[in-house]
């Protein structure tokens, strides 16, 4: 995840961002907790990792602020798509396509026909690839003033 954050922002924030960003950014231990976490290996190495939820909460790592445990309904609420990173040396080599395949497949069995997800600026290119269209853009304040940057972005599948 770190590598991730730093190397593959850096071509998209200021340096003062690609740093904010890790108080934004990072795990939610939920997401193990509830099983719906994946790594994805290749070659012995950690290639990518991401996941879905089905918790209120849209983006951010334990330490994140306005983190909402309540459960959705997949008859009215959509997934959501967390803590998707793909190694740097894996990019661009079909790693988050599989992942986020593979969440869209899962959450579905769950009856779960929306998703949405608050993408990175270098996410977002990967998430409009995979026919998420964008809701609205919007900034992360973080603690020492500094905006991150975010689209949320929506994908309706399985109607």
């Amino acid at each position: 995840m770190d590598a991730s954050i730093r190397e593959q922002l850096k071509a998209f924030l200021t340096p003062e961002q690609v740093t904010a960003s890790f108080e934004v950014m990072g795990l939610d231990t939920q997401l193990i907790a509830d099983g719906t976490y994946y790594v994805i290996e290749r070659a012995g190495q950690v290639a990518g990792c991401g996941g879905w939820s089905r918790r209120a909460t849209l983006f951010g790592g334990d330490h994140s602020a306005g983190r909402d445990a309540a459960l959705l309904d997949p008859a009215v609420d959509a997934a959501r798509v967390r803590a998707m990173y793909t190694h740097p040396d894996f990019a661009r080599r079909g790693v988050g396509r599989y992942i986020l395949a593979l969440l869209e497949e899962v959450a579905g069995q769950e009856g779960f026909t929306r998703f949405q997800l608050a993408a990175t600026m270098a996410g977002e290119p990967l998430y409009r690839a995979c026919g998420y269209e964008q809701v609205e853009r919007f900034e992360s304040v973080t603690s020492t003033g500094v905006g991150v940057p975010l689209v949320r972005m929506e994908k309706v599948i399985g109607t």
